[in-house]
């Protein structure tokens, strides 16, 4: 097969507010190939520098517009996708975005060969099975503790045994507001349920700051504390995780390269690895940090918080790894992340979630839901139009 397209279509909510939800806008991808053969996938960051990556003018050798490494390429195997990754990131090394903009190119890529062969991507990858995973619910904190608490009563009585509180006010006012924020969560989960915070990089590199929550989270009985720190902030990440045998440390939603995730297990000592297909460069890089991480003695957990089609895709890599057990579940998306597809992934009767066992990434985006939210965007450079948005969907 040859790559005849890849069309970008823009999507958000009517209003864009501050709050920390990457549910309220979304880059969809969608890639034809010779023969008729269509895949889908989603890209993980600003949607309009995201398009502009993959159109822009040449600067040079190796800052290319990701489309230069796509269009045209011959996609019958994965390896061929292996092939175009490296090519991307030799072509577009200086092009920032490239890797956020591949990732959902890549995804389609995978959803495209899955559909040709009538096989799930996770079996592409060489999983024998899909693997059933504990969904946890991830929402943000309250602003208040009352606030909190509510959330997570929601959660447990959605049928969550595991909940994520993330963002919010925490590491903004003292450690003991942010305690009782942890005890809020505890007793709306309950004593049996599985605690897991998210701080959002709050700490900067504050080692001491971040050290200071943690006889609150040991107290909460949290299972993790996620990003405390940037993303590149491998010393600081090493040392609190000497500081409590308790509490793992997990991040890595915000690698855009494997080798990202690779320090922070290495020498960051994070107990989880989160990765997001949307910005690692892909399904196939998130693939290689899950094999590494298992070498390693760390668990891999996907990062998603948007659509069932990103959902899908970030649940391929370790689809097959019995033992990596718990995945992230968008509980409280804005409509679009939701209308998105129009299929879902389900729970079943004990609460767990797999990658389905259906060709391709198994999501069929819907039309109606792309017209209503779609933005139209139009690049144009030097009186050349580089970008439009299609206008069949």
């Amino acid at each position: 097969m040859k790559i005849e397209a890849v069309d970008f279509f823009y999507l958000a909510m009517p209003v864009i507010t501050t709050e920390a939800d990457g549910s309220q806008d979304a880059l969809l991808v969608r890639v034809t190939a010779s023969g008729g053969h269509v895949g889908w996938g989603e890209c993980e960051a600003s949607p309009l520098v995201s398009i502009a990556a993959f159109v822009t003018p040449r600067s040079h050798g190796v800052c290319r517009p990701v489309g230069d490494s796509v269009l045209g390429q011959t996609l019958d195997t994965p390896a061929d996708i292996a092939r175009l990754s490296a090519l991307v990131e030799y072509q577009s090394m200086d092009l920032l975005q490239a890797p956020h903009t591949w990732s959902g190119v890549e995804m389609a890529l995978w959803d495209l060969l899955g559909r040709a062969r009538g096989e799930p991507v996770w079996r592409l990858l060489g999983y024998a099975r899909s693997e059933p995973k504990l969904p946890y619910a991830s929402v943000l904190f309250g602003d208040n503790p009352q606030e909190t608490l509510e959330r997570a009563r929601t959660s447990r009585r959605e049928g969550f045994t595991a909940g994520k509180f993330g963002w919010g006010p925490i590491g903004r006012k003292s450690a003991r507001d942010d305690a009782d924020h942890f005890q809020a969560a505890r007793e709306g989960l309950g004593p049996d349920g599985i605690l897991l915070v998210d701080v959002g990089q709050i700490f900067g590199e504050d080692v001491e700051a971040a050290a200071a929550r943690l006889p609150a989270l040991e107290a909460a009985g949290a299972l993790w504390l996620e990003e405390p720190f940037g993303a590149n902030a491998y010393d600081a990440y090493g040392a609190l995780a000497a500081r409590s045998p308790q509490v793992k440390l997990a991040g890595g939603e915000g690698a855009h390269h494997p080798a990202m995730a690779r320090h922070l297990i290495d020498h960051g000592r994070v107990g989880f690895i989160q990765i997001d297909c949307g910005r690692i460069g892909g399904i196939g890089p998130a693939k290689a940090v899950a094999d590494h991480a298992a070498r390693r003695g760390v668990t891999f957990v996907n990062h998603t918080f948007t659509s069932h089609l990103a959902l899908s895709a970030s649940l391929q890599p370790f689809a097959g790894l019995a033992d990596h057990r718990i995945c992230e579940f968008p509980a409280k998306p804005k409509a679009l992340a939701r209308d998105l597809t129009r299929n879902h992934l389900a729970r079943d009767a004990a609460g767990r979630l797999a990658a389905p066992d259906a060709p391709g990434l198994g999501l069929e985006p819907d039309p109606a839901a792309i017209r209503r939210y779609g933005v139209d965007v139009e690049i144009k450079v030097g009186g050349r139009l580089l970008f439009q948005s299609p206008r069949h969907i």
